[in-house]
């Protein structure tokens, strides 16, 4: 089993998302966040099932895609993953959000 680690930049955009969507509905923006954190369990025993990000050529970024979200992971090594960035998928992915995002 792999350790998932979420980076701060990853844990503000699961609250920026939960603020918006709590605007029209608590309940549902709820609902969304815990979609999303629950959804990163998977990679927990399949780190590699995520799909490579299309937009860059590395082995090492992955992504899962839960509704709207693309959740953005970095393979670190055989016992850690960073989630990234949870993005929006009408927006674009850009290499530099993802490459500064540290813990």
């Amino acid at each position: 089993m792999v350790k998932v680690v979420w980076t701060e930049p990853a844990l503000r955009d699961l609250d920026d998302i939960g603020e918006y969507i709590a605007k029209d509905s608590e309940r549902y923006a709820r609902e969304v966040v815990r979609s999303l954190f629950e959804i990163t369990l998977l990679i927990k025993y399949q780190p590699k099932s995520g799909r490579l990000v299309p937009e860059f050529k590395r082995n090492d970024l992955r992504e899962l895609i839960n509704g709207n979200y693309r959740i953005v992971y970095r393979v670190v090594d055989i016992y850690r993953i960073d989630i990234l960035t949870v993005h929006h998928s009408a927006r674009q992915l850009k290499l530099h959000r993802i490459s500064r995002r540290k813990k």
